[in-house]
């Protein structure tokens, strides 16, 4: 069975950071990655990690604050958070896919349960 186990989520000040870490089980993934999902709005990608972390990619708005990284032997996936701003605030989800690249919802297919991510301003 495959099992993908989000932690590190919490409430945390605007200007602030939260590392999130995702350890998966049963399989290892090509690609990785991290989506949220705000209330009322569409989940959206986050970042992506491909070739055991050799190439990593993000979406434009996390661009220099969030970095994801692979922690290969621990099967682990992690995404730290800086300068954290208000509109951060969703429920985020790692998933994992066989593709060699993927930043869709629709081609990832394995889900973790989510941790939640409040910034207060």
């Amino acid at each position: 069975q495959v099992q993908l186990v989000e932690s590190g989520g919490g409430l945390v000040q605007a200007g602030g950071s939260l590392r999130l870490s995702c350890a998966a089980s049963g399989r290892t993934f090509s690609t990785m990655g991290w989506f949220r999902q705000a209330s009322g709005k569409e989940r959206e990608f986050v970042a992506g990690s491909s070739w055991g972390g050799s190439n990593t990619y993000y979406a434009d708005f996390v661009k220099g604050r969030f970095t994801i990284s692979r922690d290969n032997a621990k099967n682990t996936v992690y995404l730290q958070m800086n300068s954290l701003k208000a509109e951060d605030t969703a429920t985020y989800y790692c998933a994992a896919t066989l593709r060699l690249y993927s930043t869709y919802v629709r081609e990832y297919e394995y889900w973790g349960q989510g941790t939640q991510v409040t910034v207060s301003s």
